[in-house]
């Protein structure tokens, strides 16, 4: 499966795919439908699937976002807020199958060449070594320890700073 996969703009025609991506990648954060749908809509140059063989195995999700702020799960945002000074990077989620091949780094060279401002994340399920590899580093506040709190005892609110000329 790995040879034929590639990373593509997302369509709605690609949202049951990305639903059940995200529920193997995420059992412990689980988001509807709709916060999917709703993403797309907001920011559909951010969004991307990894597909082949007439399946998603992955997808990447981002919007514009005030920086030191996240997201609540599985809620619908309404619309973009005026102050948008970052990007927000609400997954990166991949199939079993689809991992180790380098896929989530091909994932993330398209959105980072995109993006002109930082990008910020929250690390779930113990991820922030491989955040960090790919040049995120911590935030660390008491405002955000709080707002963390939703995402289980090893999240950690994390930042990519621009690294090409703005």
């Amino acid at each position: 499966m790995q040879d034929s996969l590639q990373w593509r703009p997302m369509t709605a025609d690609d949202l049951d795919g990305v639903v059940a991506v995200a529920r193997t990648a995420f059992p412990d954060h689980p988001e509807g439908r709709a916060c999917f749908v709703e993403r797309l809509a907001l920011a559909p140059g951010t969004c991307f699937v990894l597909a082949g063989e007439g399946r998603v195995a992955g997808y990447l999700i981002a919007y514009p976002w005030p920086l030191e702020a996240i997201p609540p799960l599985d809620t619908l945002l309404g619309a973009l807020p005026e102050k948008r000074d970052s990007w927000y990077l609400h997954d990166l989620a991949l199939l079993p199958e689809a991992r180790g091949g380098g896929n989530a780094r091909a994932g993330l060279d398209l959105l980072f060449g995109g993006i002109d401002a930082p990008i910020a994340l929250v690390s779930v399920n113990e991820s922030a070594a491989f955040w960090a590899a790919q040049g995120f580093a911590p935030l660390d506040s008491p405002a955000l320890k709080a707002k963390l709190s939703s995402y289980g005892p090893h999240a950690r609110y994390m930042v990519r700073r621009v690294t090409k000329p703005v």
